[in-house]
């Protein structure tokens, strides 16, 4: 599957959380996330992530993820393979063993919003990590290849505009970057 999302800074997050409480009911969650890659940071290096998600929420679940590089670089949007696991500390030593290390983590504190928008499955996410000082919104829907992309990301975008996010807010710096950067500026 592709994850179609894209991501933008919201400059008015009170109005952006009404307006989403319109579509559906938010779930909030806090995502303790772990990336990792090889010593020699092929995944990084290949526009790749491997990482381990802890979802704390209504209920606990951890999820491995890999995702793929970008097959649409105006959003960023990327192939996705995700599972859940039963035991986080066996997923994270599973991945240690096979010679695979941590390279950051982080916590993102967000509340989800699952709606359907003419026949498509949508997922919107209001998204505050503690160590950057903004808000943003990710809205995102699966596909199944790559000539779908491009549909997808029109209701994406219709999405985005009917919140009153234009494309000016628009970004495709991944979180792993910003809070790397961050805690480098802070050293």
């Amino acid at each position: 599957m592709i994850e179609a999302e894209l991501k933008a800074r919201v400059r008015d997050p009170e109005h952006v959380l009404d307006a989403l409480e319109k579509f559906a009911a938010g779930r909030p969650e806090v995502y303790q996330d772990t990336y990792y890659d090889d010593p020699e940071r092929t995944l990084t290096a290949g526009d790749r992530e491997l990482r381990i998600r802890t979802v704390h929420g209504a209920e606990t679940i951890s999820v491995m993820t890999y995702k793929g590089a970008r097959v649409d670089e105006a959003s960023g949007s990327k192939p996705e393979h995700e599972t859940r696991v039963e035991d986080a500390a066996a997923a994270h030593a599973l991945l240690r063993g096979l010679g695979y290390t941590p390279t950051i983590e982080f916590e993102k504190r967000c509340r989800n919003y699952d709606f359907e928008r003419d026949g498509r499955q949508l997922l919107a996410t209001l998204v505050r990590v503690p160590e950057l000082d903004e808000t943003f919104i990710e809205i995102e829907t699966l596909v199944e290849a790559d000539h779908q992309v491009a549909g997808a990301l029109t209701a994406v975008r219709e999405v985005l505009e009917g919140l009153g996010i234009g494309n000016d807010a628009l970004t495709t710096e991944l979180y792993t970057d910003a809070v790397a950067a961050r805690r480098r500026d802070v050293r």
